[in-house]
Protein backbone atom coordinates (compact mmCIF):
# COMPACT_ATOMS: atom_id res chain seq x y z
CA UNK A 1 0.00 0.00 0.00
CA UNK A 2 1.06 3.42 -0.79
CA UNK A 3 0.57 6.61 0.96
CA UNK A 4 1.32 9.60 -0.23
CA UNK A 5 0.00 13.28 1.60
CA UNK A 6 0.03 16.48 -0.83
CA UNK A 7 -1.48 19.66 -1.44
CA UNK A 8 -3.67 18.99 -4.76
CA UNK A 9 -6.44 19.58 -6.66
CA UNK A 10 -8.93 16.28 -8.31
CA UNK A 11 -10.92 16.48 -11.21
CA UNK A 12 -13.34 13.59 -11.97
CA UNK A 13 -14.33 13.14 -16.12
CA UNK A 14 -16.61 10.33 -16.86
CA UNK A 15 -20.33 10.20 -16.86
CA UNK A 16 -20.34 13.32 -15.22
CA UNK A 17 -17.89 15.85 -13.77
CA UNK A 18 -16.26 16.26 -10.08
CA UNK A 19 -13.92 18.87 -9.00
CA UNK A 20 -11.80 19.10 -5.91
CA UNK A 21 -10.61 22.53 -5.36
CA UNK A 22 -6.35 22.82 -4.56
CA UNK A 23 -5.57 21.67 -0.67
CA UNK A 24 -4.08 19.01 1.63
CA UNK A 25 -5.36 15.43 1.13
CA UNK A 26 -4.21 11.59 1.40
CA UNK A 27 -3.84 9.82 -1.33
CA UNK A 28 -4.20 5.83 -1.03
CA UNK A 29 -2.84 3.75 -3.70
CA UNK A 30 -3.78 -0.23 -2.80
CA UNK A 31 -2.15 -3.15 -3.97
CA UNK A 32 -5.36 -4.07 -5.84
CA UNK A 33 -4.90 -0.72 -8.16
CA UNK A 34 -7.79 1.11 -6.56
CA UNK A 35 -7.02 5.09 -5.93
CA UNK A 36 -9.01 7.07 -3.09
CA UNK A 37 -8.60 10.42 -2.40
CA UNK A 38 -9.21 11.21 1.98
CA UNK A 39 -9.91 13.91 3.50
CA UNK A 40 -9.31 14.56 7.23
CA UNK A 41 -13.03 14.09 8.33
CA UNK A 42 -15.87 11.89 6.74
CA UNK A 43 -14.37 9.23 8.89
CA UNK A 44 -13.29 6.46 6.00
CA UNK A 45 -15.00 7.48 3.13
CA UNK A 46 -13.08 8.49 0.58
CA UNK A 47 -13.58 12.18 -1.64
CA UNK A 48 -13.51 10.93 -4.60
CA UNK A 49 -11.74 6.87 -5.85
CA UNK A 50 -11.46 4.58 -8.75
CA UNK A 51 -11.69 1.03 -8.87
CA UNK A 52 -10.05 -1.80 -10.18
CA UNK A 53 -9.56 -2.37 -13.06
CA UNK A 54 -7.60 0.30 -13.28
CA UNK A 55 -4.04 1.97 -13.95
CA UNK A 56 -1.97 5.33 -13.04
CA UNK A 57 0.19 7.38 -14.98
CA UNK A 58 2.61 9.40 -12.97
CA UNK A 59 4.10 12.57 -14.31
CA UNK A 60 5.65 14.91 -12.37
CA UNK A 61 2.74 17.19 -11.58
CA UNK A 62 -0.17 15.00 -12.60
CA UNK A 63 -1.41 11.73 -11.75
CA UNK A 64 -4.33 10.39 -13.94
CA UNK A 65 -6.40 7.57 -13.36
CA UNK A 66 -8.22 6.01 -15.95
CA UNK A 67 -9.91 2.64 -16.23
CA UNK A 68 -11.69 1.11 -19.32
CA UNK A 69 -14.50 3.04 -19.55
CA UNK A 70 -12.46 5.79 -20.06
CA UNK A 71 -13.60 7.75 -16.90
CA UNK A 72 -10.30 9.41 -15.18
CA UNK A 73 -9.38 11.16 -11.73
CA UNK A 74 -6.65 13.43 -12.73
CA UNK A 75 -4.76 14.77 -9.78
CA UNK A 76 -2.91 18.27 -9.77
CA UNK A 77 0.05 18.12 -7.16
CA UNK A 78 1.23 21.11 -5.76
CA UNK A 79 3.10 19.59 -3.29
CA UNK A 80 4.11 16.43 -1.68
CA UNK A 81 4.53 16.51 1.75
CA UNK A 82 5.07 12.58 2.07
CA UNK A 83 5.27 9.41 -0.12
CA UNK A 84 5.35 6.09 1.40
CA UNK A 85 4.74 2.40 0.87
CA UNK A 86 4.12 -0.35 2.84
CA UNK A 87 3.70 -4.49 2.72
CA UNK A 88 1.11 -5.15 4.71
CA UNK A 89 1.05 -8.86 3.96
CA UNK A 90 -2.41 -11.33 3.68
CA UNK A 91 -5.48 -10.15 4.93
CA UNK A 92 -7.39 -12.73 7.15
CA UNK A 93 -10.50 -11.84 6.62
CA UNK A 94 -13.43 -10.43 8.80
CA UNK A 95 -14.22 -11.81 12.01
CA UNK A 96 -17.73 -12.14 12.42
CA UNK A 97 -19.73 -13.35 16.01
CA UNK A 98 -21.18 -16.50 15.57
CA UNK A 99 -24.68 -14.92 16.14
CA UNK A 100 -24.25 -12.67 12.85
CA UNK A 101 -22.49 -15.71 11.07
CA UNK A 102 -24.83 -17.69 11.42
CA UNK A 103 -27.65 -15.35 10.40
CA UNK A 104 -25.65 -14.78 7.37
CA UNK A 105 -25.60 -18.43 6.84
CA UNK A 106 -29.51 -19.15 8.04
CA UNK A 107 -31.17 -15.98 5.67
CA UNK A 108 -28.12 -17.09 2.32
CA UNK A 109 -30.45 -21.04 2.78
CA UNK A 110 -33.64 -19.00 2.94
CA UNK A 111 -33.34 -15.96 1.01
CA UNK A 112 -36.88 -16.26 -0.02
CA UNK A 113 -37.65 -14.64 3.63
CA UNK A 114 -36.65 -11.16 1.67
CA UNK A 115 -39.18 -11.99 -1.09
CA UNK A 116 -40.62 -14.31 -2.94
CA UNK A 117 -38.77 -15.61 -6.17
CA UNK A 118 -35.35 -14.04 -4.71
CA UNK A 119 -32.34 -16.16 -5.43
CA UNK A 120 -29.00 -16.11 -3.66
CA UNK A 121 -26.56 -15.04 -6.52
CA UNK A 122 -23.24 -15.37 -3.51
CA UNK A 123 -22.60 -15.01 -0.13
CA UNK A 124 -19.25 -12.63 1.02
CA UNK A 125 -19.93 -10.80 -2.84
CA UNK A 126 -16.13 -9.55 -3.19
CA UNK A 127 -15.76 -5.73 -3.98
CA UNK A 128 -12.44 -3.90 -3.23
CA UNK A 129 -13.60 -2.12 0.18
CA UNK A 130 -15.26 -5.58 1.46
CA UNK A 131 -17.54 -8.71 1.08
CA UNK A 132 -21.55 -7.30 0.63
CA UNK A 133 -22.86 -10.02 3.03
CA UNK A 134 -25.48 -11.10 0.42
CA UNK A 135 -25.65 -10.43 -3.16
CA UNK A 136 -29.00 -11.35 -4.65
CA UNK A 137 -31.84 -11.86 -7.36
CA UNK A 138 -35.22 -9.91 -6.88
CA UNK A 139 -37.98 -11.65 -8.71
CA UNK A 140 -37.91 -9.42 -11.43
CA UNK A 141 -33.87 -10.00 -11.77
CA UNK A 142 -32.58 -7.14 -10.29
CA UNK A 143 -29.39 -7.01 -8.38
CA UNK A 144 -30.09 -6.32 -4.01
CA UNK A 145 -26.65 -6.36 -1.56
CA UNK A 146 -27.88 -7.10 1.95
CA UNK A 147 -25.99 -6.47 4.91
CA UNK A 148 -26.89 -8.27 7.86
CA UNK A 149 -26.07 -7.11 11.36
CA UNK A 150 -26.99 -8.81 15.07
CA UNK A 151 -28.10 -4.80 16.01
CA UNK A 152 -28.67 -2.38 12.68
CA UNK A 153 -27.20 1.20 13.87
CA UNK A 154 -25.92 3.90 11.68
CA UNK A 155 -22.27 2.45 11.06
CA UNK A 156 -24.08 -0.52 9.31
CA UNK A 157 -26.16 1.86 7.33
CA UNK A 158 -23.12 3.69 6.01
CA UNK A 159 -21.05 0.81 5.20
CA UNK A 160 -24.16 -0.65 2.94
CA UNK A 161 -24.43 3.17 1.26
CA UNK A 162 -20.79 2.26 0.29
CA UNK A 163 -21.26 -1.01 -1.06
CA UNK A 164 -24.07 0.76 -3.35
CA UNK A 165 -22.01 3.50 -4.44
CA UNK A 166 -19.54 1.05 -5.73
CA UNK A 167 -21.58 -1.90 -6.96
CA UNK A 168 -23.69 0.75 -9.22
CA UNK A 169 -20.73 1.87 -10.88
CA UNK A 170 -20.58 -1.69 -12.46
CA UNK A 171 -22.92 -1.66 -15.76
CA UNK A 172 -23.43 -5.41 -15.22
CA UNK A 173 -24.80 -5.05 -11.97
CA UNK A 174 -26.62 -1.46 -11.80
CA UNK A 175 -28.76 -0.83 -10.80
CA UNK A 176 -28.65 -2.28 -7.35
CA UNK A 177 -30.60 -2.00 -4.23
CA UNK A 178 -29.75 -2.19 -0.53
CA UNK A 179 -31.60 -4.21 2.23
CA UNK A 180 -30.33 -3.57 5.56
CA UNK A 181 -31.22 -6.88 7.48
CA UNK A 182 -31.00 -7.20 11.58
CA UNK A 183 -32.61 -8.54 14.13
CA UNK A 184 -33.21 -5.17 16.13
CA UNK A 185 -32.69 -2.05 14.07
CA UNK A 186 -32.55 1.08 16.05
CA UNK A 187 -34.77 3.97 15.20
CA UNK A 188 -31.99 6.39 13.95
CA UNK A 189 -30.38 3.95 11.58
CA UNK A 190 -34.18 2.97 10.20
CA UNK A 191 -34.23 6.95 9.21
CA UNK A 192 -31.34 6.99 7.65
CA UNK A 193 -31.88 4.34 5.49
CA UNK A 194 -34.74 4.94 4.73
CA UNK A 195 -33.90 8.13 3.69
CA UNK A 196 -31.14 6.78 1.67
CA UNK A 197 -33.57 4.33 -0.65
CA UNK A 198 -32.60 1.31 1.77
CA UNK A 199 -35.21 -1.38 2.65
CA UNK A 200 -34.77 -2.66 6.31
CA UNK A 201 -35.55 -5.89 7.85
CA UNK A 202 -36.65 -7.56 11.03
CA UNK A 203 -35.34 -11.00 11.07
CA UNK A 204 -36.56 -13.48 13.73
CA UNK A 205 -33.47 -15.86 14.75
CA UNK A 206 -35.25 -18.60 15.89
CA UNK A 207 -38.13 -18.50 12.52
CA UNK A 208 -35.42 -18.86 10.20
CA UNK A 209 -33.73 -21.55 12.38
CA UNK A 210 -37.31 -23.41 12.36
CA UNK A 211 -38.18 -22.91 15.66
CA UNK A 212 -41.48 -21.51 16.78
CA UNK A 213 -41.24 -19.12 19.42
CA UNK A 214 -43.07 -20.68 22.88
CA UNK A 215 -45.23 -17.44 23.61
CA UNK A 216 -48.27 -16.75 20.96
CA UNK A 217 -48.12 -14.39 18.10
CA UNK A 218 -51.55 -11.35 17.74
CA UNK A 219 -49.59 -11.03 14.02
Amino acid sequence: MRLVIARCQVDYVGRLTAHLPMAQRLLLIKADGSVSIHSDDRAYKPLNWMSPPCWLIEDPDIWTVQNKAGEKLIITLEEVLHDSKHELGPEPGLQKDGVEADLQKLLAEHVTTLGDGWTLVRREFPTPIGPVDLMCRDSSGGSVAVEIKRRGEIDGVEQLTRYLELLNRDPLLAPVRGVFAAQQIKPQARVLAEDRGIRCVVLDYDALRGIEPDEFRLF
